[in-house]
């Protein structure tokens, strides 16, 4: 039997990965024609630089569990467990959103350039995704991703927000795993799970996935003006205060592996301001003493937010509600702050130097 299934019904964990929450991932579903209408005429050859790339497949055989996987699990302390399982739903889920998301676009379309994509990414994301679960179900409790295919509510976007929002979730994505990455390597007494040898091969497929979406866009250069740019700042300030808040509900696993969540996060933040010139006319200003203390209001908050949930009754939906008020003016505090400004390169592609 499914490991995720049982005769009552999804697993927890499936469950969980089903949440339709402002912190977790979601599925996502486009305007399919509109994809299929894309010329990359203007990045041409760069973008069949990345195609060529993409179609060696150079992490083919990466995905697969050695010996030495097994040999390096081991039981964990509840709490760091709790967190660490909670870490891997989610990135099962934002890994399978994408593999979704990818295959439907893939199906729907005729456009050669954007059928090509869209196969590698699905490929890519679908072992991502595999690879993931299979840490999660030697916990005993895997994600029946079938079920979360047919159960999870999906969110139309535009493809200008999928390009904003899915390069932006591709390239922190690279930044998160590099830096745990780099992090493990100095100090491998603190790797505590063998899934995090894989990463550096990882996200470099996270690091390619951005690439593709910077070229797109680079390809579409109305998408980078006007009125788009407050939908840029937008996506920049909602993908950097999710991991801010997602990420300080975990301080377990942050100190396991000898992080401290808010260094970690600017640190990650550092890394993604500075891909993110390939494409983005500004850049969020990090040294700011207000962006820092505005993420700090919202995680507060999203606490308040819990314990708000959790108490129920009338008292607690009117004080959610409050709160619901408080965070839309923390995060529209955090929207006007200045930008650093600076002019885009006339190549788009970058190399995952960190």
């Amino acid at each position: 039997m499914n490991q995720a299934v049982t005769d009552t019904g999804p697993n927890d964990a499936t469950l969980r990965a089903k949440e339709d929450t402002l912190l977790a991932p979601r599925f996502y579903t486009t305007d399919f024609d509109a994809m299929n209408r894309i010329d990359v005429g203007l990045v041409r050859q760069e973008w069949d630089d990345l195609l060529a790339e993409l179609r060696r497949d150079e992490n083919r055989e990466h995905f697969e569990r050695t010996p030495a996987f097994y040999d390096e699990a081991r039981d964990l302390p509840d709490a760091l467990k709790k967190e660490f399982l909670d870490f891997l739903i989610s990135s099962v889920t934002a890994e399978f959103s994408g593999c979704v998301l990818y295959s439907d676009i893939k199906k729907r379309v005729a456009n050669p350039d954007i059928y090509e994509l869209m196969s590698f990414m699905a490929r890519d994301e679908a072992r991502h995704a595999g690879f993931i679960n299979q840490s999660l179900k030697g916990f005993g409790i895997g994600v029946d991703l079938s079920f979360l295919k047919r159960a999870k509510h999906y969110t139309y976007f535009r493809p200008k927000f999928i390009f904003y929002a899915t390069y932006l979730s591709e390239k922190i994505g690279y930044a998160r795993y590099i830096t745990i990455f780099r992090q493990l390597e100095r100090h491998p007494e603190r790797r505590f799970h063998p899934i995090f040898r894989w990463f550096e091969r990882w996200c470099n497929d996270e690091f390619r996935h951005g690439e593709a979406f910077a070229l797109l866009m680079r390809a579409n250069p109305a998408l980078l003006r006007g009125a788009n740019r407050l939908w840029i700042r937008f996506f920049l300030l909602a993908v950097f205060a999710t991991m801010y808040v997602r990420d300080h509900t975990r301080p377990e696993l942050h100190l396991a592996m000898g992080f401290d969540p808010t260094a970690y996060d600017f640190k990650v933040f550092e890394i993604t301001n500075a891909i993110s010139k390939q494409v983005f006319p500004f850049t969020l200003d990090l040294d700011n003493p207000r962006f820092r203390a505005g993420l700090d209001r919202l995680f507060e908050i999203s606490q308040a937010n819990n314990a708000a949930k959790a108490r129920g009754g009338i008292v607690g939906r009117l004080t959610r509600a409050t709160l619901a008020v408080r965070a839309f003016i923390a995060f529209s505090q955090l929207y006007l702050l200045p930008v650093c400004r600076h002019d885009v390169p006339d190549r788009v592609r970058m190399a995952p130097a960190w």
